[in-house]
């Protein structure tokens, strides 16, 4: 009887910690992989919110389209980031669409899944909480450059996010191609603009184009630079 308490000891020792993002990496009940090819719709703003989604390779941008037609990019996102979370919140109605940059990989969650996991798995909870919070931060920096920041500095800011500087990670030099006009929409100009600063950049050597989009570091001095 004295070994018992041992052996039970032993037994949680084997036993694994939960790793969220090996679980998210494994399809299953709950959840679902799907692999998408640039430019697909994942979801469309009014569709039913009853899932969320994360990435596991790729980046997908959302964007809203008003009641007169006019489009804005909202969020661009790439992989270990959620999207879709606004169901857990109650949001019955997707408030907007989620369109692929780039071929993904990307794994769905059942809302009641995913409700379930967030009470009993504190690791999973942590995972997106912090998501949530870096999202949040994220808003908030977005909103000062669009109040502060001339069209040059948001531009060059959206670059840099798109090669991932300042995230967690190794940089990503080279992007996925993506058109000005998602550029000038995004940080609120026009395609010309956009346009112009895009060749000051590379007589600049802040970016080349070499089979794809390559944004340097030095493209740092544009957001550095009063």
């Amino acid at each position: 009887m004295a070994q018992r308490p041992k052996k039970l000891k032993a037994k949680r020792a084997k036993k694994a910690k939960f790793d969220p993002k090996s679980f998210l990496a494994e399809a299953g009940k709950v959840r679902a992989r799907t692999t998408y090819e640039k430019n697909e719709t994942v979801f469309s703003q009014g569709d039913p919110a009853d899932a969320i989604f994360y990435i596991q390779k790729g980046k997908i941008k959302l964007t809203v389209v008003s009641r007169d037609g006019k489009e804005a990019v909202v969020a661009l996102l790439g992989a270990g980031d959620f999207f879709g979370e606004g169901c857990l919140a109650g949001q019955p109605l997707r408030m907007a669409s989620a369109t692929t940059m780039s071929d993904c990989s990307v794994m769905r969650l059942e809302k009641a899944g995913v409700v379930r996991m967030l009470h009993d798995q504190p690791a999973f909870s942590e995972l997106l909480l912090h998501h949530l919070l870096s999202r949040n931060i994220r808003i908030e920096e977005d909103l000062v450059d669009q109040l502060f920041n001339s069209s040059e500095k948001r531009l060059a800011r959206v670059l840099l996010l798109l090669a991932n500087f300042g995230k967690e990670g190794k940089p990503e030099p080279v992007i996925p191609k993506i058109s000005q006009e998602t550029l000038a929409e995004i940080i609120g100009t026009t395609r010309s603009r956009v346009s112009f600063f895009m060749n000051r950049f590379r007589k600049l050597g802040f970016i080349e184009y070499n089979g794809g989009l390559e944004v340097h570091s030095s493209l740092l001095n544009i957001i550095l630079h009063d």
